[in-house]
């Protein structure tokens, strides 16, 4: 195959009405119909954060209703008023998987993500499992949001999140993710996905998409997945025409595209690419799997549940329910309620949608 790259303790809560709450596109998070000023709601934080123990009732109530926006403000205009940051203060009062969460959910979404992407990559574990963070917000988020994740890697740790994957991530997985040269010339697959910047506007061309799903089943069919034709349809593309390829690649060639890379092989490549063709062609499923996997079995994998959620609430989560009921045959609601206790499970029930 030849290349074409060159195609381009808690204190009582005050009862807000089910009525006074909206909730906007597919997302879970519930915003009251008339949202406090950023001032009352850090003075009424800084509240909860005082006396003997700490609100944490109050601490859902506001943080868990509040869209990304306005948690900005808020941090803002907490900073101004106390002379603290937010994030300090929640960092003293909380702690444990609640505290994990609400930490995370309070950060502006691309520093959250870079933070994430950073832990990930300095983990003493390597493997595909710690590495769906990269994925997924090279993936499943806008392409103005992986520039910002970007951005934001940089200031926090002084060096990109490109040199952190080359140097630490295993050079079979390295190929799937950075168009930068390896030792024998090969390009690098991470890499290609994070640095990769797609327009995002629908513009879909048939003829293309079906050329390169001939091109991918070539890849698949001789075990070649890290072809430089499959990078550079992947991390090129923008997501309709990608799904458009998916479409025509199933309609030609019997199987989904995702399947076909499972049956391929069990090894890491295989794995992280079905990963990548996942949440391109369906986030909502690719998360819906991430949260079963995190609780269905022995133990919760709190972490990833909390990823899955935070990463979901604001963006696609009513789909990523209804996958999950596809795939499971059971209320992704009920799992998380029965799968978690205390103050983690009220915010996490919160930020779903649901009634504490």
């Amino acid at each position: 195959m030849k290349s074409f790259k060159k195609l381009f303790t808690s204190k009582p809560k005050p009862h807000i009405p089910e009525s006074s709450f909206k909730i906007g596109g597919m997302g879970s998070l519930k915003v009251p119909d008339v949202i406090p000023s950023p001032e009352d709601d850090s003075h009424k934080l800084k509240k909860a954060f005082q006396g003997f123990g700490t609100d944490e009732d109050a601490i859902i109530e506001i943080l868990g209703h509040r869209d990304a926006n306005q948690r900005k403000k808020i941090r803002e205009t907490y900073h101004q008023l106390y002379n603290e940051t937010l994030l300090d203060a929640l960092k003293s009062e909380l702690s444990g998987d609640f505290g994990k969460a609400v930490i995370l959910w309070t950060y502006d979404p691309s520093e959250r993500d870079a933070r994430l992407a950073n832990e990930a990559l300095k983990s003493k574990k390597k493997g595909i499992k710690h590495l769906e963070i990269i994925v997924e917000m090279s993936c499943a988020s806008s392409p103005q949001h992986i520039v910002a994740v970007r951005q934001a890697y940089c200031t926090l740790f002084d060096h990109s999140v490109e040199e952190d994957i080359v140097a630490s991530v295993p050079p079979p997985l390295r190929k799937t993710l950075v168009p930068v040269l390896d030792l024998e010339g090969h390009i690098l697959i991470l890499v290609g996905l994070v640095t990769s910047y797609r327009y995002d506007k629908e513009v879909v061309d048939t003829d293309v998409a079906n050329l390169e799903a001939d091109r991918l089943h070539e890849a698949i069919k001789t075990k070649d997945l890290a072809h430089d034709d499959v990078i550079f349809i992947l991390s090129t593309r923008n997501f309709y025409q990608l799904r458009t390829t998916f479409e025509c690649y199933k309609k030609k060639h019997g199987n989904p595209i995702d399947k076909d890379i499972e049956k391929s092989g069990k090894g890491d490549l295989e794995s992280l690419l079905r990963m990548v063709m996942l949440c391109i062609d369906s986030p909502e499923k690719h998360f819906a799997e991430v949260v079963g996997t995190s609780i269905i079995g022995l133990g919760t994998d709190e972490d990833s549940l909390t990823r899955a959620i935070i990463s979901r609430a604001e963006i696609d989560m009513m789909k990523v329910k209804s996958e999950y009921l596809n795939i499971y045959k059971s209320s992704l609601d009920d799992a998380v309620t029965g799968d978690t206790s205390g103050d983690y499970r009220k915010f996490l029930v919160t930020l779903l949608g649901g009634k504490i």
